[in-house]
């Protein structure tokens, strides 16, 4: 090789190698952003914080109770005052006997000759109950009012009596719960007693409902009532109270104190405060509802945590993809780099005796 391309040969090399260099410097460089951009991503892993699952403690409470009589008292809420005295507040739970909601029947209606339809539940007929003046009623009024009913028909007059009476009251009670006024009654016998029982269907739904052409039958149900108990709540607010604790801490008795219409405690004769104490039963009460929501919300919230850890796991994967490439790259560089410092020597040496081959041509 001459002189001349030796220069030529070594120039192109120097320009590769530089090449090389350059481009292996840009490779480091995007290692290094991937290596900060993992860094980062596995920096959001360590600060994501890992959802809890509630615990059922944290929705169950202890709930205190005392009984008076009939009733049974739930303590709502107990407020400390000076000289060991208590605002109390609870709610009263007692039985009460009402009219009550019995589900829904099916009707039938037949068109008398008056033009009016006559009602049924099954084979017996509904009557219209009418508030009565019973102490005015003679027998032969009795008489011709069980005529309008099969199961008054089998009764003594002195039993209609009572059941009219009751069915004034009867009555009353429909129209102070439901606030309808028309109500139709049946006796239906208790399989259990052998007893029978009134059932109620408000007329204005009776009479409303829609009724199959062919059949008589109506399309919908009717509602039926009872007379039974149901229990009912009131709540009392700011009563006066003193409360006894166990060496634990929990309520063992409730001292209850009779107030004044001012709110002022009665006292007897003596000058003694009023009162009654109570034993207090713990029980503990689990909020379900609260429990179901809060697992609900722990079941969304660690799904998205799984999907954002997914997410996250999957972009490192990317990167780590993505250097290994440019490692690869950089080590078919560096490959390159030695073969071309290796050619770069040997024309190196080439020049060299090129030179020294020509310095002892004009040296002779």
């Amino acid at each position: 090789m001459g002189m001349a391309a030796s220069q030529a040969r070594f120039l192109s090399l120097t320009a590769r190698k530089t090449n090389v260099e350059f481009e292996g410097q840009q490779i480091n460089q995007q290692r290094t952003s991937l290596s900060n951009e993992s860094a980062n991503y596995y920096s959001q892993l360590c600060n994501m914080v890992v959802p809890t699952p509630p615990s059922s403690e944290d929705y169950t409470k202890t709930v205190y109770t005392f009984v008076d009589g009939s009733e049974t008292n739930t303590i709502n809420s107990l407020i400390a005052q000076q000289n060991g005295m208590y605002i109390l507040n609870y709610t009263q739970s007692y039985e009460a006997e009402n009219v009550v909601s019995n589900g829904s029947v099916v009707t039938t209606r037949q068109l008398s000759t008056d033009g009016t339809y006559t009602y049924y539940i099954g084979s017996t007929k509904l009557r219209e109950m009418t508030t009565q003046d019973v102490s005015s009623m003679t027998d032969a009024d009795l008489e011709a009012y069980k005529a309008t009913d099969e199961y008054l028909a089998t009764l003594e007059n002195a039993e209609v009596r009572d059941i009219l009476n009751m069915e004034n009251q009867y009555l009353g009670m429909l129209s102070d719960k439901y606030g309808q006024t028309g109500w139709f009654v049946k006796y239906q016998k208790n399989s259990s007693n052998s007893s029978y029982e009134p059932v109620f269907y408000n007329k204005g739904q009776v009479e409303e409902a829609d009724y199959s052409d062919k059949t008589g039958t109506s399309l919908s149900g009717i509602k039926s009532y009872v007379y039974g108990q149901t229990t009912e709540t009131r709540e009392v607010k700011n009563a006066k109270a003193r409360v006894e604790q166990d060496t634990s801490g929990r309520y063992i008795s409730v001292y209850v104190y009779e107030t004044l219409a001012d709110g002022t405690i009665k006292t007897d004769a003596n000058g003694n405060e009023i009162g009654t104490e109570y034993p207090l039963t713990a029980t503990s009460q689990s909020d379900d509802r609260a429990y179901n929501d809060a697992m609900n919300q722990y079941n969304y919230n660690k799904a998205k945590y799984d999907q954002e850890i997914q997410a996250i796991n999957a972009k490192i994967e990317i990167i780590h993809g993505q250097d290994k490439d440019l490692e690869l790259r950089l080590k078919q560089l560096d490959t390159e780099e030695n073969a071309i410092s290796t050619e770069i020597d040997a024309v190196k040496k080439v020049i060299s005796k090129n030179v020294e081959t020509s310095f002892k041509t004009f040296n002779a």
